[in-house]
């Protein structure tokens, strides 16, 4: 008998504290109920706001930035890198498409085309500049970015950063494409140094990985030489 009147007590109490916070918590919001509608109003407005920003503005462009861009890119695949760049008078080039369409997917793709046109035309600063404002989620567009910042880095006598951006590239999406091509520039960059050891690890992970892989069938010269330079 004791041992449940012990337990309706304890529950009674227990009760007496959800209603005494509900009632701190109505009080609260009736305190505090101007500033707590505004608040919501703002968040509703806020999330209409994206919404119709997106629908209503970002949409358009982007349809309008693609249409422009489609002859960018073809100037682009026939190498006419001027023009690819600053447009013919008629459509805009990459650079002009980052000024006014510059939160659409098509301004940020024009980053990674002015970045890829900068370093074949020998301007490798300009280059890493506009590639690190690339922003990729793709499999092979995204270390491809990183792998030519690489690229402009070797180019600039810059071997330790090329290594490290090629070792990134490599490790950035694990595809049988890019991993592969890249851990081979990044050892070809260790050759270059004459440290022959993490040159000839990064060969055995190609063969033991990426075996089918452009770089996996010709890698066993690779390693044949590394060995034989380091005595292994």
């Amino acid at each position: 008998m004791t041992a449940k009147k012990v337990d309706t007590k304890k529950t009674e109490e227990r009760i007496h504290s959800v209603e005494e916070a509900l009632s701190k918590t109505e009080a609260f919001i009736e305190k505090h109920q101007k500033i707590i509608l505004i608040f919501v109003g703002v968040v509703i407005v806020v999330v209409l706001g994206f919404f119709g920003f997106r629908k209503y503005y970002l949409e358009p462009k982007e349809k309008e930035a693609q249409g422009q861009m489609f002859m960018a890119e073809m100037y682009f695949e026939q190498d006419s890198l001027t023009k690819a760049l600053h447009g013919d008078g008629n459509y805009l080039g990459f650079l002009d498409i980052i000024d006014q369409y510059g939160l659409t997917k098509s301004a940020n793709l024009a980053n990674y085309y002015s970045g890829i046109c900068y370093l074949k035309l020998g301007d490798y600063e300009q280059a890493i500049d506009y590639l690190k404002d690339f922003s990729g989620s793709d499999k092979v567009a995204a270390p491809m970015a990183t792998g030519a910042i690489g690229d402009a880095y070797m180019e600039m006598g810059d071997v330790d950063r090329a290594i490290s951006y090629y070792k990134k590239a490599a490790d950035e999406r694990d595809n049988d494409l890019t991993t592969p091509m890249f851990l081979m520039k990044a050892g070809i960059s260790y050759e270059i140094q004459g440290d022959y050891r993490h040159a000839l690890e990064l060969y055995k992970r190609i063969k033991k990985g990426y075996p089918r892989s452009f770089e996996g069938v010709q890698i066993d010269r690779y390693i044949k030489f590394a060995e034989k330079e380091t005595g292994d």
